[in-house]
């Protein structure tokens, strides 16, 4: 998502050990989001309504030109340091987009796509056997790792298609898995700029529907879960916070 969400790819095997838990289960939401990935990283077609695909942002986003309105490059406020331990929740195809491999630190991944998670399984040791550390197959309610595993977890790409309340249960999680100190930097949908809602009615169209929240809600969300914002980088659709727990 974000970068990932313009990527298409087949469907590989699975890394051992990469399978589902026996405790995964995801909601209606996080089904039909999985599917809306699925389809594009399949390369499979959507016949969207007349009117959608006159939409400006339509055409930018058939033209590949959306991308990098879309993106949100986390490494500019939160570059991963040699050796640290990181987790990219919902990781979509990442690791085959950003330079993950200049850092030398080592990457973990959670995803609900199938499609995505069995891809980057099957390139990420050719990649990078020693940095590359899997993809498991879950949900951001359910991290898939032991607590205290982690410097800096990501999440870009994918806030903006769960309520808020979702969103807290999340932020549960990360504190969970991540050492003392360690940093959670991840994006929110602005409404407030231009491109915003337009934006959320081709997601809808695609199968995914986006929360337009007020940036103040969702800073609220960080502070209920006893978080600081560290930085924060404003984009064309995305802002991007860096968080930690003291």
């Amino acid at each position: 998502m974000s970068k990932k969400r313009d990527e298409s790819l087949h469907s590989s095997s699975p890394a051992p050990g990469t399978g589902i838990s026996s405790n995964y289960q995801m909601t209606q939401r996080e089904a039909q989001i999985a599917s809306r990935f699925n389809r594009q990283y399949q390369g499979e077609a959507f016949e969207l309504p007349e009117e959608v695909e006159a939409m400006p942002i339509f055409q930018e986003w058939v033209g590949g030109t959306l991308t990098g309105k879309v993106a949100s490059n986390f490494w500019e406020i939160a570059k991963p340091q040699k050796n640290q331990r990181c987790l990219d929740i919902g990781c979509g195809v990442s690791f085959l987009i950003y330079p993950w491999r200049d850092w030398d630190a080592y990457f973990y991944g959670q995803e609900i796509s199938v499609v995505a998670r069995d891809a980057l399984n099957a390139r990420g040791s050719q990649l990078n056997s020693k940095l590359f550390k899997g993809v498991a197959l879950g949900t951001a309610q359910q991290l898939a790792y032991e607590s205290g595993q982690f410097d800096l977890a990501i999440a870009t790409g994918w806030s903006c298609y769960y309520p808020l309340d979702y969103w807290a249960d999340v932020m549960t999680q990360v504190k969970r898995v991540l050492k003392p100190g360690g940093q959670f930097v991840f994006d929110i949908l602005n409404p407030e700029q231009p491109l915003a809602e337009d934006w959320a009615v081709l997601e809808m169209y695609l199968g995914a529907e986006v929360f337009l929240e007020p940036i103040a809600e969702w800073e609220n969300v960080i502070k209920a879960a006893g978080a600081k914002v560290a930085r924060r980088q404003s984009g064309e659709l995305f802002d991007l916070y860096v968080v930690r727990w003291s």
